[in-house]
């Protein structure tokens, strides 16, 4: 079986990295990728830019995307992947430390698949991503 890509959108480069220690306690079931920027995501979800070589058919499974990130806010690149077809029905989740709650709605106006905040400590970081993940790439149902 494959193993699903997980895009991860994350501009701090200790966020990041303690993804990458988080996925790595789950026996490596899951391919993650990690771009640091909104245009990387787009590029990289879209096959384009330095991602050209990417088959494009083969599109992440989930999207870990924070909100505040430079050149392309989280938010336009939320609303650019919902916009396409190709990316209609793939998991979207926002994964930020702003609680506000005008950020809250604004994501799932968007088309969020769900909002998820931050938690400070590795281990609460560590338990999100391995429940997320679970979540909606080997419980929920979907369409490919």
């Amino acid at each position: 079986m494959d193993r699903d890509t997980i895009l991860l959108v994350e501009d701090n480069p200790d966020e990041a990295e303690l993804a990458q220690l988080a996925f790595a306690r789950l026996d490596s079931c899951y391919d993650l990728q990690i771009v640091t920027n909104g245009e990387e995501a787009l590029d990289f979800s879209f096959a384009s830019g330095r991602y050209e070589h990417r088959p494009a058919e083969r599109k992440p499974g989930l999207i870990l995307l924070d909100i505040d990130l430079p050149q392309i806010s989280g938010f336009d690149v939320l609303r650019t992947l919902r916009a396409s077809s190709s990316y209609s029905h793939t998991p979207i989740a926002m994964l930020t430390t702003s609680d506000e709650r005008d950020d809250i709605a604004h994501g799932y106006a968007l088309g969020a698949s769900s909002y998820l905040q931050k938690p400070l400590d590795f281990e609460g970081f560590a338990q999100l991503l391995q429940a997320v993940s679970h979540y909606w790439l080997r419980l929920n149902t979907r369409i490919h």
